[in-house]
């Protein structure tokens, strides 16, 4: 099912009375954005940024200030969650405690009323279904309490699966496992929605579980939609320094820079040649993989450590020009054998290098010599 969002705005209530009375605060600010028949949509941004607000309004938790929700033609906006079609998958799971795992799966098949009440076989078997898509269906009779966290994550997806939802919603589903059960579960969440081709929305502060299983990400900031695209597409393209910044492990590198006569300089040495840009200062973003070992190359920076990563090394570096308290570039490892001294240099792969405006922290696009 396609979703629509259009114009849409949440603002809460500032604080205190009369002239102590703060403004409101805007959480989500003239979101516009159209979620595709059967994708998979990350929101991803720091905490407090409005993608968490943006699920509940779109589940029907809260209400918009301004702006429509749209599931396919039909206006959901003034609708009640329950009519909405939708399930949700909260991040402390919700289960309860002293029913066992059927019965939690069961629970919201249970409150169906009119025509589409449900006969107990009914039932068992849309739990059973639902159970195997997580592969529970040893678990059936525990409590949530004999499960471990990945364990209940699934009891938590398959109950909202249960009731054949139009929109799937998850809202950080993975903060509370560790490092091996996340990547394990999120490639389970890939597998589920893909075989169900349910509309699903993933709301997550940590970018490699968005750009690992997302069709398409939504990078925010302060309520407002930053970029929009494909991950692999946004990362390669950001569209200012925030989102540059957001995206990526290691962090891209940033350097104070400038434009003068055709030549981009950090420091005082000319790393690029570029054509039409004007004079003028700039934020240099070089992502880890666009740095190249070479002897004579344009970048020196002083060494501090090789780390090895087994096929790849990160060499550790500094630049009086950089804002990163540390460079990092990943290189091949045996492009290091010959590291000596206390400098590096480097030259630069072009697609690697992004510029931004000083005072809007917009991209400018360039192109070498």
């Amino acid at each position: 099912m396609k979703i629509v969002l259009s114009h849409l705005t949440k603002k809460f209530p500032g604080r205190g009375r009369g002239s102590k009375k703060k403004e409101d605060v805007t959480a989500v600010n003239d979101f516009n954005f159209e979620i595709p028949d059967g994708k998979l949509v990350g929101l991803l941004g720091p905490s407090g940024c409005g993608k968490s607000t943006t699920l509940n309004l779109i589940c029907g938790l809260q209400k918009p200030t301004e702006g429509q929700i749209l599931f396919d033609q039909e206006d959901v906006t003034e609708l009640t969650p329950q009519k909405r079609g939708v399930g949700m998958v909260f991040q402390n799971y919700a289960l309860y405690p002293h029913l066992n795992v059927e019965q939690n799966i069961r629970f919201p098949l249970e409150n169906l009323k009119g025509h589409e009440k449900l006969s107990k076989e009914e039932m068992r078997s849309r739990v059973e279904e639902a159970a195997g898509l997580v592969q529970i269906h040893d678990l059936l009779d525990r409590k949530p309490g004999e499960l471990s966290g990945g364990q209940q994550q699934r009891v938590a997806i398959a109950r909202a699966l249960v009731k054949l939802p139009r929109v799937l919603l998850l809202d950080e589903p993975l903060s509370n496992l560790d490092a091996r059960l996340r990547l394990q579960t999120r490639e389970e969440i890939r597998r589920i929605q893909q075989k169900t081709a349910v509309t699903t929305i993933f709301v997550t502060h940590d970018q490699d579980e968005a750009m690992s299983i997302s069709d398409l990400i939504v990078v925010m900031k302060e309520g407002v939609v930053q970029q929009i695209g494909k991950p692999q597409e946004v990362y390669d393209n950001p569209a200012n320094l925030f989102v540059a910044k957001f995206l990526g492990t290691p962090p891209i590198n940033i350097f104070e820079g400038r434009v003068e006569k055709g030549s981009l300089f950090i420091g005082k040495e000319a790393v690029l040649q570029l054509k039409n840009i004007p004079d003028q200062p700039v934020c240099v973003g070089i992502r880890p993989e666009g740095f190249i070992l070479q002897a004579d190359g344009p970048l020196s920076c002083a060494l501090s450590r090789p780390e090895v990563m087994g096929r790849d090394v990160s060499i550790v570096s500094t630049h009086p020009a950089s804002q990163n308290p540390a460079i990092r570039s990943i290189v091949d490892a045996e492009s290091c054998e010959h590291l000596v001294g206390s400098t590096v240099r480097f030259s630069l792969n072009p697609r690697k290098v992004f510029l931004f405006d000083k005072t809007t922290e917009a991209r400018i696009l360039f192109e070498t010599i």
